[in-house]
């Protein structure tokens, strides 16, 4: 491509890339223009073909992979590359966690902190397959039909993942390496027994069809699993015998639930929840307390790493029994109820009832009674508090903490805010934000929840100047 007149679609270069971004896109440069490629990875050089530019931003798809780089190792999925699940398995772990580390490094950078600022290396993850407890797969009657799969492969029913960009045709997952092995096998039996039983998929554009997701749930510790069948309608004169012909073959399944979802969008919760075998829940244990996972709960999918993640918080955190300690956006209490050993007493502050009640159980499960869920509006409900809290500890979501709660957090004047994030920019802007309010901030240390991932977790403590 040459350099005398601005690049336009259609043009091909050839570039190496050097880095990815927070979308998992490898960034490259052409001449005085950024690219940016799907599935192109740090070390490799490609050609591409020139799709979209925008200012000196340059967007492109890969023609031909010329050299796989220092970084490539095989990838084990035999979907990768197609799914969208996993954007670095063929990226070498240490390289990955160098890039997750550059992805910190630079929105915090970017947010007007200096070199003095230090950035710890990644954690890494000791289990980099089999590591999520949790997955969400598809019913579906367009199947996305793979370059490896056979001619005449039958289109009308599948069951497995999205591929991205494609919402309405599912990929038909053999197997997915991220998860346990045992629930491949599960996953087999529920795609065989449902074709069978000519169970109807469900179809995005008509919204019909009976099956719409599986959702597989398992526990490190107990080894218990959890099966969550969402349909479309009740219909137990279809779902009872399918599921009992599912548990005939998987006496290791613990529990099996049905949800039902009657509306339109794509989500793997239902209106309401139907036990047909087992408690309806599986019991986690992460630094000596157990928590009751039920179908609808949210709990971290990577168990290892989240004991990890919460040790750390508690280091940062640093309390001595003595302090009052707030968790916003608490979720189902993990935090809190990791903290409260060390606290006088913690309070968790979170929207969603579901996730409070989850909360409050968990709480009696462990026998913990200096520890209170405060159910409703983050903001609103803090600003009811009278009582001032030592130590905050904020696990906002992608997005960051609520422009409004940030001067309200400040004028609370905990001596010290302990930040979980799982975006670094949003991170970075609010720790900002809390440093022009007073606040100082050390360190940032990133961990690694989701091997083969661009997503990265940091914790990091910003202390009120005296």
């Amino acid at each position: 491509m040459t350099q005398e007149r601005k690049p336009r679609r259609g043009d091909v270069c050839e570039l190496t890339i050097e880095r990815f971004d927070e979308r998992g896109e490898g960034v490259g440069r052409s001449g005085e223009y950024k690219v940016e490629l799907r599935r192109a990875l740090p070390g490799e050089r490609v050609r591409a073909e020139v799709s979209w530019r925008r200012r000196n931003t340059l967007g492109a798809r890969v023609l031909e992979r010329l050299d796989p780089g220092p970084h490539a190792v095989p990838a084990r999925c035999a979907h990768f590359g197609v799914c969208g699940g996993c954007s670095f398995q063929s990226l070498d772990y240490a390289a990955q966690l160098a890039g997750l580390h550059a992805l910190v490094a630079r929105a915090f950078a970017a947010a007007g902190f200096g070199p003095e600022l230090e950035i710890a290396p990644v954690e890494g993850a000791h289990e980099l397959y089999g590591y999520r407890n949790k997955m969400e797969f598809t019913f579906g009657n367009r199947r996305y039909v793979e370059r490896s799969e056979p001619e005449g492969v039958d289109t009308s029913f599948a069951l497995g993942l999205h591929a991205p960009g494609m919402y309405s045709k599912v990929i038909d997952v053999s197997a997915c390496p991220i998860q346990p092995p045992a629930l491949d096998a599960i996953l087999a039996t529920l795609r065989s027994q449902a074709r069978a039983r000519a169970l109807e998929p469900w179809d995005q554009r008509l919204h019909t069809g009976l099956l719409r997701h599986a959702v597989l749930r398992s526990s490190r510790s107990t080894g218990e699993i959890l099966v969550d069948l969402v349909t479309s309608t009740d219909a137990p004169e279809l779902v009872d015998p399918y599921a009992r012909a599912v548990l005939e073959r998987h006496p290791e399944i613990t529990t099996f639930v049905q949800n039902v979802n009657t509306r339109l969008s794509q989500t793997a919760q239902g209106e309401r929840e139907r036990v047909i075998f087992g408690p309806g829940s599986i019991v986690e244990r992460l630094l000596g307390l157990e928590f009751a996972i039920s179908a609808n709960s949210f709990f971290q999918t990577n168990p290892a790493q989240a004991q990890r993640l919460f040790e750390i918080v508690r280091e940062e955190a640093g309390t001595n029994g003595s302090e009052r300690v707030y968790d916003l956006y608490c979720g189902t209490g993990t935090i809190a109820l990791v903290l409260a050993g060390g606290a006088r007493e913690v309070a968790g502050f979170e929207l969603a009832p579901s996730s409070v009640a989850d909360a409050r159980a968990n709480a009696a499960r462990n026998g913990i009674e200096n520890v209170r869920f405060v159910e409703g509006d983050v903001l609103e409900s803090l600003r009811r508090e009278s009582a001032r809290a030592d130590v905050c500890v904020v696990d906002p979501p992608r997005a960051g903490l609520h422009p409004k709660l940030l001067p309200v957090l400040a004028a609370l004047a905990p001596r010290r805010i302990v930040y979980v994030s799982c975006n670094p920019v949003s991170g970075a802007r609010d720790a900002r934000a809390l440093c022009a309010a007073g606040y100082t901030l050390a360190r940032v240390r990133p961990i690694d929840l989701f091997p083969h991932t661009p997503h990265v977790e940091s914790v990091f403590a910003l202390e009120r100047a005296p």
